[in-house]
Parts: C-alpha cells; sequence; structure tokens
C-alpha cells in the first residue's frame, strides 16, 4: 500500500475505540492515551468524535461506547456467512454434548468468537459473539496457529504478550511451536486450565469443502465434569461429526 493511501486519523480513531474492553468500560482522556499511545489531544480529537456520532457517550470526564459501536461489528457477521452456517451445527454440538461449544476465527494474536452456543457460563468472563482471547492459550486459537505454517505461526507469537494466565499457561515459544506441530499431527487441541483455572476445552479446526481451515470450533467444560485427559474421548467424536457436516457446506 503507498503511504498516501494511508489515512492515520482513521487509524488512530480505530485505535482508540479498541482501547475500551470488558474491564475498561470508562475511560478518561489521560487513560485511553496512556493506554493508545497516543497524544492527549488527539485521542480528545477522536473520542469527542464519536460521542458526536453517537458511538460513546461523555459526562464531562469519562467516555463509554455505546451500543451503536456493535453497528461495527455487526457489519463483519452480516457480510460473511460463517456465523449463520455454523451457528445451528454449534447448537446440536451443544445440545448432544451438554456443555458450551463456541466458533472462532483467527485474527493477529487473538481469536474472536463468531458463534457461541451456551450450556452454562464456565469462564469468569462472559464470551459472546465477538469476544476476543489470546489465541496461543487457547484450544481454539492453538489449532488456527498449527493451520499456518511455521514460519507464520512464529510470527504471531513474536507479537503476541505471552503472559501466563494460569500456573499451566504454556509461554515458551518453542514449547509452543511444538505444541502446533503436536496439533497439526492429530487434528485437534486440548487445554487443561491454560486460559482459567478450572476450564478444560477441545477444538477443531473447520475447512472449507478445498480444505482450507476457515475457523475453528471447541467445547468448554469445568475440569470438574470433564478433565483435560478424558475430553478427547467423550467430545472429540462429536466435534469431527460436525467438522464433516460443516465441510460440506462451507465452500
Amino acid at each position: 500500500m503507498r503511504e498516501t493511501d494511508f489515512v492515520s486519523g482513521f487509524a488512530r480513531g480505530l485505535k482508540v475505540i479498541e482501547a475500551f474492553e470488558e474491564t475498561r468500560q470508562r475511560l478518561s482522556i489521560a487513560e485511553a492515551a496512556k493506554l493508545t499511545g497516543l497524544d492527549r489531544a488527539t485521542v480528545r480529537r477522536s473520542l469527542l468524535t464519536l460521542a458526536e456520532l453517537g458511538y460513546a457517550d461523555y459526562d464531562g470526564k469519562f467516555f463509554a461506547l455505546t451500543p451503536k459501536i456493535l453497528r461495527l461489528g455487526h457489519a463483519y457477521l452480516s457480510a460473511t456467512p460463517l456465523p449463520v452456517l455454523i451457528q445451528p451445527h454449534l447448537d446440536q454440538l451443544s445440545e448432544k454434548a451438554g456443555q458450551s461449544a463456541s466458533a472462532s476465527v483467527l485474527d493477529g494474536t487473538e481469536i474472536v468468537y463468531i458463534a457461541r452456543a451456551s450450556q452454562r457460563r464456565v469462564m469468569s468472563i462472559n464470551l459472546t459473539p465477538g469476544s476476543r482471547l489470546p489465541a496461543f492459550c487457547a484450544s481454539m486459537g492453538r489449532v488456527l496457529l498449527a493451520a499456518l505454517t511455521e514460519t507464520e505461526a512464529r510470527s504471531i507469537l513474536a507479537r503476541t504478550d505471552l503472559k501466563p494466565n494460569t500456573p499451566n499457561t504454556k509461554t515458551d515459544v518453542e514449547e509452543l511451536v511444538s505444541e502446533f506441530r503436536r496439533v497439526r499431527e492429530q487434528g485437534y487441541a486440548v487445554i487443561d486450565q491454560e486460559l482459567e483455572i478450572g476450564l478444560c476445552s477441545i477444538a477443531v479446526p473447520v475447512e472449507n469443502d478445498r480444505g482450507q481451515t476457515v475457523a475453528a470450533i471447541n467445547i468448554g467444560a469445568p475440569v470438574a465434569h470433564a478433565p483435560a485427559a478424558d475430553m478427547p474421548v467423550r467430545y472429540l467424536p462429536l466435534l469431527k461429526e460436525t467438522q464433516k457436516a460443516l465441510r460440506l457446506v462451507l465452500r
């Protein structure tokens, strides 16, 4: 892309939007500037523009995003057939397994949830379409990273903040690359309380009819219900059944 084609003001505005998240729902100009690394004047203009357009509320000190911001994410969900095609299959999978089932795609260093069928809340955070998690320590993330070349996977790891969420979280690059190889060979990934203590999950890739990995699906369960070692026996056949059905409908 030519430098003249890059709209820096637009890019800065998007960076300000991305500063908000579940644990940072209200931000002052100073807080947003610190999080984004942008100067206060730029952040102030971006936030006031968002407020003027109805994408944010402003009480004189703090800014908070409004439901209108969902239109931006809805544009993607409406434009891609994946969520619509996957959702009914996830519903069936969740019903058969008696556990929550999800689907996600890779976006940089993170996975983005595009569909979910929830039996019960299994994490302390509320996961819905649009939710994000670090790819390196999520079962769906491991599956999606394993679908890349080793060079591509290493590049993503180099840009990732490999901080441990629990004592179980794998953070060593070589160990993770070795794990990706194992996932690629066996066709699935199992996470044993690496994202959150008490949570295990198993994921498989979702491929289109040309064999290209376009997403991942998983089943998550409390460790008290399904220890990591038991997950392949209990849930892999159901995941593979769903995987096969999806491959027939994804072009």
